[in-house]
């Protein structure tokens, strides 16, 4: 069976599993003392539930091989995950800098950005570690044996948009037992994409974004690159002023048009098409 069919089963399966189980979660959490929206838990449970997929298949899938491939040699690699930081930030700089010329905030944010920035790191390098192991070190590695290297760079990133727009639009909480709260919540998630006009601005850039950070894998053969650059601009997510804030001055080719913020924007489009072409340079090497 090819890798991306596998695949795609194993994905189903996780999400119907995740819908049938959240609840129960859900119960267990309450149970404890805990209070969460269940939405979180249900993307929760299905991370869990595709987690045990991959183990069941996870020699049918090359989980091991395209992992040990996509992280190897981590202390030689040091330099490039920096180097990835650095070109995050510099995105992030230029981005802020449009913001301040058409009226956005100043350098006052820069002092509360700083302070409040530590408190991302940790939460940043996880997911930086987990999205570019999965979506790159293994999907994308796991896809060039199906589609070859641009096919699988194209799904991949198409992919990884839709993922992270995959999520239910409401903030709710189980007060009983439902047991069909987790495929309510599916349906939910599922229904944003009728809605082009909402979801479009950011699954452009969330698409940009998965080519960039796909193409910084193909040309590494690893993921350090790619997760300093992927852990930076988390962080400049967390920190971009103009997130909650409809009513700024930056018009919303700068601002964004919806979430995630940073990247819905048409300015962080073009700086993801421009570093789409810099990406040999930026790496270090060659196309």
């Amino acid at each position: 069976m090819p890798f991306t069919l596998r695949l795609t089963i194993a994905l189903l399966l996780a999400a119907a599993a995740a819908a049938v189980i959240a609840p129960f979660a859900a119960l267990a959490v309450a149970a404890a003392g805990y209070r969460f929206p269940f939405p979180r838990i249900f993307d929760r449970t299905v991370m869990l539930t595709l987690a045990v997929m991959l183990m069941l298949w996870a020699r049918q899938l090359g989980v091991a091989r395209l992992l040990r491939r996509g992280f190897a040699r981590p202390l030689d690699n040091l330099s490039a995950t920096l180097r990835g930081l650095l070109v995050a930030a510099a995105v992030i700089a230029i981005l802020l800098a449009l913001g301040a010329a058409f009226g956005g905030r100043d350098e006052m944010w820069a002092s509360e950005a700083l302070a409040r920035a530590p408190k991302y790191v940790a939460g940043a390098i996880l997911i930086a570690v987990i999205e570019e192991g999965f979506f790159r070190a293994f999907m994308l590695g796991g896809m060039i044996e199906d589609f070859g290297r641009t096919g699988a760079l194209v799904i991949s990133a198409a992919v990884y948009a839709l993922a992270h727009l995959v999520r239910s639009p409401a903030r709710f909480y189980l007060t009983r037992f439902d047991a069909t709260a987790g495929f309510h919540n599916l349906y939910a998630s599922l229904a944003q994409l009728a809605h082009p006009a909402t979801a479009l601005p950011a699954l452009v850039g969330l698409f940009l974004l998965g080519l960039v950070l796909g193409e910084a894998f193909l040309m590494t053969g690893n993921v350090y690159f790619s997760a300093g650059m992927h852990a930076g601009l988390v962080i400049g997510g967390k920190l971009w002023p103009y997130s909650d804030a409809p009513g700024v001055a930056p018009p919303h080719w700068i601002v964004g048009y919806g979430r995630p913020a940073l990247i819905s924007g048409a300015a962080a489009w073009v700086m993801a098409l421009v570093m789409l072409v810099l990406v040999p340079r930026l790496t270090g090497k060659r196309a």
